[in-house]
């Protein structure tokens, strides 16, 4: 990894994190674990190649759904948080499972967004015509086959986490209101009213929830989702003093 690679051309004062320090923010990781074991590696290897004083790893949400492997993937982080320095953020798909075990009404809706693929890596058959089940029959078995560890996982998971010049959160920010006082749905849910929006945050704002093909930098806001559970590209941003990579 060289970290001259991508400095940035302007000469004004850059956007840093504080000296001794590295972030790795990864974007969306939907049930491919195998992508996430492959970032693991990647960062694992750079900070075996390049040691530093104390580094953390940021994950913007959106763990489960679409992917086949969710379940794995919420295995992969319990275990890798035990060993690294993790900062688990929550996507909008982290709220349909706690929300179905209280409320299996919203079975419907969280399948629209993937959630059969969840509730198949933990076991669970949903209804279909030749097997048919009520809501409260599939959050029973989803009950039932939930780690305790898993919904502390998916229940203690945070909405942001700041660091020197720059914001991490799954979906971005409601312009004109400080970053402090953000609501949940915006930081989970918010889209063009914010990806569409040129003027500064108050800090660069780290986000994913929006697929691209490449990560997308602006001077105010970077996408790191790049559609990893359809295009097989899980990407992790390097932050270190005022410099950044991908890896």
């Amino acid at each position: 990894m060289s970290w001259n690679l991508l400095a940035s051309p302007q000469k004004e004062a850059k956007p840093r994190v504080p000296n001794g320090m590295r972030i790795y923010a990864i974007g969306d990781v939907h049930g491919r674990v195998d992508l996430l074991n492959a970032v693991f590696e990647r960062i694992d290897a750079t900070l075996k190649a390049h040691p530093i004083e104390q580094s953390v790893q940021v994950f913007l949400g959106d763990y489960i759904d679409r992917g086949p492997n969710s379940r794995e993937v919420i295995d992969a982080l319990i275990a890798r948080k035990k060993e690294h320095a993790l900062v688990c953020l929550k996507g909008n798909h982290e709220n349909y499972p706690v929300q179905f075990l209280s409320d299996p009404s919203v079975l419907a809706e969280w399948i629209q967004f993937g959630g059969i693929q969840t509730l198949l890596s933990y076991g669970v058959k949903p209804s279909n015509r030749d097997a048919p089940r009520s809501p409260e029959d599939v959050a029973q078995s989803f009950r039932e086959a939930l780690p305790a560890s898993h919904r502390r996982f998916l229940e203690g998971l945070g909405l942001s986490f700041t660091c020197g010049d720059f914001f991490f959160t799954h979906a971005g920010v409601r312009p004109g209101v400080p970053l402090g006082q953000q609501h949940e749905r915006d930081l989970l849910w918010i889209r063009e009213d914010f990806l569409l929006h040129e003027e500064d945050f108050g800090k660069i704002v780290v986000h994913g929830h929006t697929p691209a093909k490449e990560p997308d930098v602006r001077p105010n806001r970077i996408n790191i989702d790049t559609g990893a559970y359809a295009t097989g590209r899980l990407t992790c941003l390097v932050l270190q003093a005022d410099r950044r990579v991908f890896i």
